[in-house]
Formats: C-alpha cells, sequence, structure tokens
C-alpha cells in the first residue's frame, strides 16, 4: 500500500504476494463495477487475458454470492456448489477448492477477494481470518479511487439534482423538512500493521477510557433528564463497552501484529460477517450498537470529534446514516435535529426509541446514502414511511398544508382530551393505552385516556443483556403502578420468542417461530422464569389492584397450569408477611382461535379477556403478518373476523366477563367504530391513536352504526371496509 506504482500495479503485487504466502495456486481479486458487476482486476493463477475482461453479476456464480450475501465462504469442492458459474476464458478447470472473503468498506460490498488450490482441502478458520484482513487493505486502495472511480459505484443513473421519493418504512411518526447531513462515522485508516503492540494496546486503553468518559457525560446530559428509558438505554450501551469478549478479540487482533484500529475494525468485519445472515431483530439490533461503538472507538484512537460536533451544521438538519446507535443520535444538536433517515434499522430498535422521545420522525429507506447528496432539502414523512429528497415547489407546499393540518388537529385532539369519551348517543367508551416504556407513561394523562389496557412487560427485558432479578423487576414494576396512580393498569407478562427473542433464552431455530416455542409456552417450560415475574408484580402491588394477564393461551389447561403458579407465589407472599394486592384480577389474551370454542371452559376461570387483534387475525386468515407478500392479504374488517368478534362479546356478555381489544384495530378509528357497533367497550391503543379514536366516538351514534352493520355479517365480501367507511360518510362520522 506505500508502495510505488498505480493502483493496479499495487494490487497485482498484493494477489501475487498472497498466493505466495498462503500456498494458494490462485489468488484473484473482483472488483465492483457500476450496475452491480463484479469485474475480475487482477489475478495469480488464471489467464491473464481475463483480467477487466471476466465479469459477474452480483449474485452470480460463488463470487456473485459471496458479494450478494456479504459473507465468506470456504469450499472443498466449489464445482459442485449450486452457484458455481464456469467461465472458460478464466481457465479454472484444474482448481477444486476456493475460499473467497468480500471486500467491504463503509458497510458496502467494494468487491471479493479469492484463493484456489488444485487439490481438494478444507480451509480452516484463521485462513478465512487472514483472508478478511488483507481485504481491509485492499478495501482502502478502492475507496480512494485509484482502480474505480468512486463516483462511477456510487451513481444509481438517476439524473443529478432531479426531484426524488424513497418510499420506505416508518420507524417513528411524525413530519419534518430539513437540510440533508450524511452521517459517515468510519474513518479511513491508513496503517495497518503495527510496529509496537504494546504501543498499540496502550492506544487502546487510552481511547476506551476517553470513549467511556463521553458516554457518561451523554448520561448525564440535561437532555435525557426526563426520558426515562432513553437513560437506561445508554446505561446498557455504557456496559456492552465494557464487554470483555468484545475487547479480548480486539487485543489479540493487536497481538497478532495489527495496529489499534485496524484491530477494532477486522472484529466488527468479522462479527457482521458472521450475523449478517441472521434476521432475529434483537440480535441485528445489538449488531447496530456494535457498529456505533466500533465507529466511535475508532473516532477516539484517531483523536477526531464526531462529525455531529461540528459548528458548520445547517440550522434545521435530517441526518442520513446507514445505521445509528443511541448515542450517535445524541451527539447531534437536538435543537437542529429535525429527523431521521437510516437504511437499516426497526422500530423497536434503541436509536428509535430514543428518537421517538424526542418526537423525531424516523423512515428506513434501503437506498438512502445512493439517493440523497450532502444538503439536499429532504422531507421526512414518518407516518407514511416516505422520503422526498429535493423536493419541488408543489411537493414543499404540500408539505406545508400537511404540517399545518397535523397542528389542526393536534389542537383539536387537545381540547377534547379533557371531554368524556361517549358517543353522540350516550354509550360510554373506555380508551387505554399501550405501553411498554416508562417514557410511555406520561401519555397516560397527557391523553385523557383511562389506564393501561395492555403493559409490555418484554420489552425492558430486551434492552438487558441478563435476566432482571425479582428486585429489579419489583421497582420497575412499582415505578409503573405509582406514575399510572389511580388509573387501571393490565400487565402481560412476559411475550418473548418468534420475533422477539432474548439473549439470554435459546430457542434454537424454528421453521415457523410465530407457531412455535413463544410467550405463555416459554413462561411454562422455564417456570422459575414466570414465577420471579409474577413475584416482582405482587410485590409491586403492595396493597394497590393488580391485574395480570397471561399471552398466547392455546388451551384452557394451559391458564390453568399459569393461574397455579401464581397462586403459588400469592402463597409465599402471605408466608412472608409482604402486603397482597388489594384486589388481583386474572385474564388472557384471545389470539390462539383454539381458545375460541373453549369459552364456556374458560369464562368461568377469568376475571376478563383482551383480543390480540393482530396474532389472532394471522391465525384465522393463517397469514404471516410479517410476510409482506400476505400481510395486507386479508383485512380485519372481513364478514369472517367481525362474525367471530361478535359472538365472543356476546359470550362475554352473558357470562358477565369485561372484554377489551388491544391489538392495531383499535386504533384506527374506521376499525374502532366497527369495534363499537359489534359491542365491544373497551379499546387499548398507542398514544397517538387516542385523539383521532376519541373523535371518532364522540361524532358516532352507535344504535344506527349497530343496525346498519346487521346486514354485513353474512355477506360474502373480501372486505366491509368500503361499506363502513360509507356509513361513516352519510352519518357525519369523524374518521
Amino acid at each position: 500500500m506505500a508502495g510505488s506504482g498505480t493502483g493496479q500495479d499495487r494490487l497485482d503485487k498484493i494477489v501475487s504476494l498472497i498466493a505466495m504466502e498462503m500456498g494458494a495456486d490462485v489468488c484473484s481479486c473482483y472488483v465492483m463495477r457500476a450496475g452491480e458487476v463484479l469485474e475480475l482486476f487482477s489475478t495469480e493463477g488464471l489467464n491473464k487475458d481475463a483480467v477487466h475482461n471476466t465479469r459477474l453479476r452480483v449474485g452470480e456464480g460463488i463470487v456473485g454470492d459471496i458479494a450478494g450475501h456479504a459473507r465468506p465462504i470456504a469450499l472443498d469442492n466449489a464445482p459442485s456448489h449450486p452457484s458455481f458459474a464456469y467461465r472458460p476464458e478464466t481457465g479454472e478447470d484444474p482448481f477444486l477448492s476456493l475460499a473467497g472473503v468480500p471486500i467491504l468498506r463503509g458497510g458496502k460490498v467494494r468487491g471479493v477477494l479469492v484463493i484456489q488450490h488444485k487439490d481438494r482441502r478444507r480451509y480452516v478458520e484463521e485462513e478465512v481470518e487472514t483472508l478478511q484482513t488483507i481485504a481491509m487493505v485492499v478495501a482502502e486502495l478502492v475507496a480512494q479511487g485509484e482502480l474505480v472511480n468512486p463516483q462511477e459505484v456510487a451513481s444509481t443513473g438517476d439524473p443529478a439534482l432531479l426531484p426524488a421519493r424513497l418510499s420506505g418504512t416508518a420507524l417513528t411518526g411524525g413530519l419534518s423538512m430539513g437540510l440533508a447531513v450524511i452521517h459517515r462515522p468510519q474513518l479511513t485508516i491508513r496503517q495497518m500493521v503495527a510496529e509496537d503492540a504494546e504501543v498499540e494496546l496502550e492506544r487502546l486503553n487510552a481511547a476506551l477510557a476517553t470513549m467511556h468518559s463521553a458516554i457518561d457525560d451523554l448520561l448525564a446530559a440535561a437532555a435525557l433528564a426526563g426520558l426515562g428509558e432513553p437513560k437506561d438505554i445508554l446505561e446498557t450501551y455504557r456496559m456492552f463497552a465494557e464487554d470483555r469478549g468484545w475487547l479480548s478479540r480486539i487485543r489479540e487482533a493487536i497481538r497478532m501484529g495489527l495496529t489499534a484500529e485496524a484491530a477494532v475494525q477486522q472484529v466488527q468485519n468479522d462479527t457482521r460477517a458472521r450475523m449478517s445472515h441472521l434476521t432475529d431483530p434483537y440480535i441485528r439490533e445489538r449488531l447496530l450498537d456494535l457498529e456505533d461503538l466500533t465507529n466511535r472507538l475508532l473516532q477516539h484512537l484517531a483523536g477526531r470529534k464526531s462529525e455531529a460536533d461540528g459548528g458548520t451544521l445547517p440550522d434545521e438538519i435530517v441526518v442520513v446514516a446507514r445505521s445509528m446507535g443511541p448515542a450517535e443520535l445524541l451527539d447531534y444538536d437536538q435543537r437542529r435535529l429535525r429527523g431521521v433517515i437510516l437504511e437499516e434499522g426497526s422500530p423497536s430498535s434503541h436509536v428509535c426509541i430514543v428518537a421517538r422521545a424526542l418526537n423525531i420522525p424516523v423512515v428506513q429507506a434501503s437506498d438512502a446514502l445512493n439517493r440523497v447528496e450532502p444538503l439536499d432539502p429532504v422531507i421526512v414523512d414518518g407516518d407514511h414511511g416516505q422520503v422526498f429528497v429535493r423536493p419541488a415547489e408543489d411537493i414543499q407546499m404540500a408539505f406545508a398544508e400537511s404540517v399545518a393540518l397535523r397542528t389542526r388537529k393536534e389542537q383539536m385532539y387537545a381540547e377534547i382530551r379533557a371531554l368524556p369519551s361517549v358517543t353522540r348517543d350516550g354509550t360510554p367508551i373506555s380508551i387505554q393505552l399501550n405501553c411498554g416504556l416508562l417514557i410511555d407513561l406520561p401519555h397516560l394523562h397527557a391523553s385523557g385516556a383511562e389506564g393501561i389496557g395492555l403493559y409490555r412487560t418484554e420489552i425492558p427485558f430486551m434492552v438487558r443483556s441478563s435476566y432482571p432479578d425479582v428486585q429489579a423487576q419489583t421497582d420497575l414494576y412499582a415505578r409503573i403502578l405509582h406514575e399510572a396512580g389511580d388509573k387501571p393498569v393490565v400487565f402481560r407478562t412476559l411475550d418473548v420468542g418468534g420475533d422477539k427473542m432474548l439473549p439470554y433464552i435459546v430457542a434454537g431455530e424454528e421453521e415457523n417461530p410465530a407457531l412455535g416455542w413463544r410467550a405463555i409456552r416459554i413462561g411454562l417450560d422455564h417456570p422459575s422464569l414466570l414465577r420471579q415475574q409474577l413475584r416482582s408484580l405482587l410485590r409491586a402491588a403492595a396493597g394497590r389492584p393488580l391485574s395480570v394477564m397471561f399471552p398466547m393461551i392455546a388451551e384452557v389447561a394451559e391458564f390453568d397450569a399459569a393461574k397455579r403458579l401464581l397462586d403459588l407465589e400469592l402463597k409465599r407472599l402471605g408466608s412472608q408477611g409482604v402486603e397482597p394486592p388489594s384486589r388481583l384480577r386474572v385474564g388472557t389474551m384471545i389470539e390462539v382461535p383454539s381458545l375460541l370454542w373453549q369459552l364456556p371452559a374458560l369464562l368461568p376461570r377469568v376475571d376478563f379477556l383482551s383480543v390480540g387483534s393482530n396474532d389472532l387475525t394471522q391465525y384465522i386468515f393463517a397469514s404471516d403478518r410479517g410476510n409482506p407478500r400476505t400481510a395486507t392479504r386479508y383485512d380485519p374488517l372481513s364478514p369472517a373476523m367481525l362474525c367471530l368478534l361478535r359472538r365472543l362479546v356476546d359470550a362475554c356478555g352473558e357470562a358477565r366477563v369485561s372484554l377489551s381489544i388491544c391489538g392495531e384495530m383499535a386504533g384506527r378509528p374506521l376499525d374502532a367504530m366497527a369495534l363499537i357497533g359489534i359491542g365491544f367497550r373497551t379499546l387499548s391503543m398507542a398514544p397517538p391513536s387516542v385523539g383521532p379514536v376519541k373523535t371518532m366516538l364522540r361524532s358516532l351514534d352507535v344504535a344506527a352504526l349497530r343496525q346498519y352493520m346487521a346486514g354485513l355479517y353474512q355477506r360474502g365480501d373480501h372486505s366491509l371496509r368500503d361499506k363502513l367507511c360509507s356509513f361513516a360518510k352519510d352519518h357525519g362520522v369523524l374518521i
């Protein structure tokens, strides 16, 4: 890298050196060109005429497969691999074994580095790691533009400076506009090999100390004073920064001869390659936290401040990033930050939890970094998952109108906050909240909701690296009850599994996790975990009313088993002289359809039921709500779903068992109108839905709606949504 000659000359020397030192018959380097095409740029052992002539699309052949998945491959019989693509011009017929690694830079694949052997051989892990380290060197050569003009690869074919609309996923609601700031925390590593390992270890220790101090400063910042859960997340993040396994791997890489910066980057590349194929949201979110820490540590090693510290940022900014951690978000001046666009992220990621607390809209758009230039005007629509880049004048006018309309609606919702939740013809409806974090609790009083119909206890567990003990849980639940005051709270016991796995509960591979080992099934298989949670809830109540709800009950026997554990803990509480709850109510979620055919046995056993419409809908229609091809195929406002819910309402009414609904249906005004028409009188929803739903119900005549819906249940329509919309329009219902 430090030698003379062109970039091509140095790449040729690197390829020859790898082949010689690793005893390989072939070493080849493919570099990414425009249009996601991999071009053979240099080789030792293959036909030299193939250089700059052999090209593979991403996903084509083994080399294309490595680039497509951004992970290494090591094969002792490459021609037998299903992705193998034979290119006669390369002359690779004699070579049987192959090991290849992606050339990664800035989170993107810049090429592929490959070695081949004539004989059949198994590549050991150390050989693959060596190739990954060398690929870091080659990545710098590519990034410096000495092989391919960086503008060529960055180009998407769209005319520059023209308006563009990016469709993505809404992660945090809201609407904002600002100038784009590209968040590129990764540094260029100039020196890969260390001259003195001890000096590098001292540099690492000094950088870690300053990084920990900086995180402590964030924790103490006044901006976090009233944010509760984001501060808890940063404390967890601080503990992650001291993870022994992560630090020991970095130190080991330094002892093997790398500089501190190269060691940090190598460990991160290795971790990313190992975990990139995993789809579990919790694991992927922890990987984003680790990316944040890696970049932060590299900044401290280089003695550079974060680019967010710069005083040259515009007054209103929208940050565009591949991914971010919670601390990186808080580096930016909150007075200037208007929105965030991420290429990778999920609603439950730490950065989104913090952004939600700060009322900052976040949209995930997969191609944002290629489509947005620095200081581009950008509109972030966090309600609909859209980003408008360099918006035309008419779009900007529509944005201004949307902001004004949103302001007027919020003022209207604020005005009705203190008004009773009663329909136009005098039917009282109880509006309650779905919560899962301490930062949600202020909404309980601010929104005018009557209580918390669903407190998801699993979310605080997901930001921890180990299962919280009884005292930690007791303190949390006591704080929730205290914040709620005299308003009721329904605690759902731990509902994990499926797409919400915890790092300290190993479920293993499941072909269909939505139907697998999750929720009450985990609790009954690990009764000590469930008993500890129930013990904590009982202790936290201490003379106050307590409502406990068990999730994903599929048969009455499961409810009985869970209730027995609760009774054991109640008896234990009495033997220890601890004050019990003043009133204990026990219920279950209606999510699994099998329970609907056991209502005669179930209803005498429970104090209340709550419909989880999200899971119930996917199980009724056998339609995976996480699959984009089927998620919207069936409408919950279909005759089948509404008939089922009406029968449940009738059964609970006859048994005098209170019934609520806490799925997404309850928070959508039109769906909520239909639920009220069916007979639901308690709706639990996310805080932003309270205003729209309350506005709807106060304009609704229930008697007229019930009469209208009586003729709909036996229809064969795919959906009754249009007919319900027509009723709302004809009767002046505000939806």
